[in-house]
């Protein structure tokens, strides 16, 4: 009412209006104590002489909500979750809601409390999506470090305020058949009245999963699916990635608005996994400029980014929009939406990181001793399987792009001297997985269709969910080096070729994240991804890293075998004839 002095005026620019859809010309922003006090007509606030207030100058700019993330790994991103702030920020994202089943899959219900306490020293608003697939799948199918019951989910409930929903189902067969664990672990969300993060693939599992409590989902590939989704009461996130990554998902699963005609009103963006070269070029803000480009207005992509996940998550009276009591979490933008400048307590001007947000980025959280040692292989594990001496047909694994979904080929090998005779003549490498918990010390062969390896081999502790060692090679030899380049590391993603480490990202913690800042990491990752299209690999490092998730179609390989899913069987590598 003007009746106090605020703290600070943004002043000289437009406001982009989430509630209406709209971009108000010649309007100011009157912040005060961290919160919006009013949106006001320019020129409304008058500074008198002696005043303390501050005035910031948007210089025509666009004044509009900071972007929501509603479904992110960080973990994917390799680094902990204070350097994850530093490209989030600087990307015009003020909010993320994250599910840490990675961590959880390694170190149990005790990851995901590191995580957390990680997140609260994160000059950034992150809350938790409960991991509610901790293993992905039965001890009979792989062997994972942890286990996150009914019983403990509900205790980081009870625990943790920054838990407000449950995390992605990933066993959605499971909870179609009405498995009692899996329904175990989502009456814990229901009777506490959170939300639930659906993982849904085939049409005919959406209504089982909606009637299940299901209400949200970021794996619509296609406006069929994502227009089931929302007739079945699901919020339908859509998922934009590098168009060379499994996860851009967007411009089909859009058509469900632009062409179907259905109501985006329960639509958000996401980005879901984004490594630490991606995050910088590829943020939530990108994914908000691709939804333009299928269609969607300025104004209604943005709200897609921020009013609606924050309204999905039952926080729009805080986050999403621009009005009186809301968090004073603003970004400036050009015509174009490309952020200038990202406050939210920090501020990243012209994509630069400020003094106050490196203050906060130089004193992050250190994780304990435990999380830098989970890496426990075997003793002198066999990496390749035994060269077939009769006619046999193998069940092999082709990639195809985008490489979420992997293909079961049955393919005859007609009996030879060597390993290279098949590969020459199939296009084929070795797909090995090690468990690495030290629990069963089992190992498990494979063989990849068209994956594109000619020479050397590639290893990643990031082998999905189970985080179990996945390995691709030609040859044993570069395989060991491989594995021995992790283990040395402590965990992460090499490359090596005839006896030499081409590239390494190292992943110490939990074999899943770096412990330097963000653009170090980056750096090492834009390295290791030239290495791997030049070996290469058809499939982007990412995509090899979900090779092993056994809840995906129509066949993976975990470190109990070769599985096919949805039958969730197991089956030999080799078959008589």
């Amino acid at each position: 009412m003007g009746q106090a002095e605020p703290d600070l005026v943004i002043r000289g620019g437009r406001v982009l209006s989430t509630y209406t859809e709209r971009i108000r010309p010649d309007r100011e922003v009157w912040i005060k104590a961290g919160r919006i006090a009013a949106v006001q007509p320019a020129g409304t606030w008058r500074k008198t002489k002696g005043s303390a207030v501050v005035t910031y100058d948007a210089r025509g700019g666009i004044i509009a909500p900071g972007l929501v993330d509603p479904h992110i790994h960080i973990e994917s991103s390799m680094m902990t979750a204070c350097a994850y702030a530093e490209g989030a920020l600087l990307n015009g994202t003020t909010t993320i809601f994250c599910d840490s089943h990675e961590i959880g899959n390694v170190c149990d219900a005790a990851g995901v409390e590191w995580m957390l306490k990680d997140a609260r020293q994160a000059p950034l608003n992150i809350f938790l999506t409960v991991p509610s697939t901790v293993p992905a799948t039965s001890p009979a199918l792989e062997t994972a470090g942890g286990d996150l019951t009914a019983l403990k989910i509900g205790a980081l409930f009870d625990k943790w305020p920054e838990a407000r929903a449950l995390g992605e189902k990933m066993d959605f067969v499971q909870v179609a058949m009405g498995d009692e664990r899996s329904h175990a672990i989502l009456a814990e969300a229901i009777k506490r009245r959170k939300p639930i993060s659906g993982h849904i693939y085939g049409r005919e599992f959406v209504a089982a999963g909606a009637a299940s409590g299901i209400n949200d989902t970021h794996e619509a590939i296609d406006r069929a699916i994502a227009d089931d989704f929302l007739e079945n009461g699901f919020w339908v996130f859509l998922r934009g990635g590098p168009p060379t990554t499994p996860w851009h998902s967007l411009p089909e699963a859009i058509k469900t608005v632009t062409e179907l005609g259905a109501n985006p009103k329960r639509v958000c963006v996401c980005t879901d996994d984004r490594d630490a070269d991606d995050l910088f070029m590829f943020g939530l803000d990108w994914v908000v400029r691709e939804a333009i480009k299928a269609g969607m207005s300025r104004e209604a992509a943005w709200s897609m980014g921020s009013l609606h996940p924050a309204t999905r998550f039952h926080h729009d009276e805080d986050i999403g929009g621009l009005a009186p009591a809301r968090r004073a979490d603003l970004v400036l933008l050009d015509d174009d939406l490309n952020p200038q400048c990202t406050c939210g307590g920090n501020c990243g001007e012209n994509r630069r990181v400020t003094p106050l947000l490196e203050a906060s980025l130089s004193q992050p959280y250190r994780y304990p001793q435990a999380a830098y040692r989970t890496i426990k292989l075997p003793k002198a594990p066999a990496l390749t399987p035994e060269l077939p001496r009769e006619r046999v047909v193998a069940n092999t694994i082709r990639t195809e792009l985008p490489g979420i979904i992997l293909f079961h080929d049955q393919i005859e090998l007609a009996p030879a001297s060597d390993w290279a005779t098949h590969f020459n003549r199939h296009d084929l490498c070795f797909v090995t997985v090690v468990e690495r918990h030290g629990k069963s010390g089992k190992v498990a062969h494979g063989l990849l269709h068209k994956f594109g390896l000619k020479a050397g081999a590639v290893a990643s502790s990031v082998g999905h969910d189970a985080h179990n060692i996945i390995l691709a090679g030609t040859n044993e030899a570069d395989m060991r080096l491989a594995l021995a380049t992790i283990k040395r590391s402590r965990g992460g993603v090499c490359i090596v070729k005839e006896g030499k480490v081409l590239a390494a990202v190292e992943l110490p913690i939990a074999g899943l994240l770096s412990d330097q800042r963000a653009r170090v990491i980056a750096k090492a990752t834009t390295k290791l991804k030239r290495a791997w299209t030049q070996a290469g690999c058809t499939l982007p490092y990412m995509g090899f890293n979900l090779i092993p998730l056994a809840v995906i179609p129509e066949i993976r390989i975990t470190d109990q075998g070769l599985v096919t899913v949805p039958a969730m069987e197991l089956v030999p590598l080799f078959e008589s004839q």
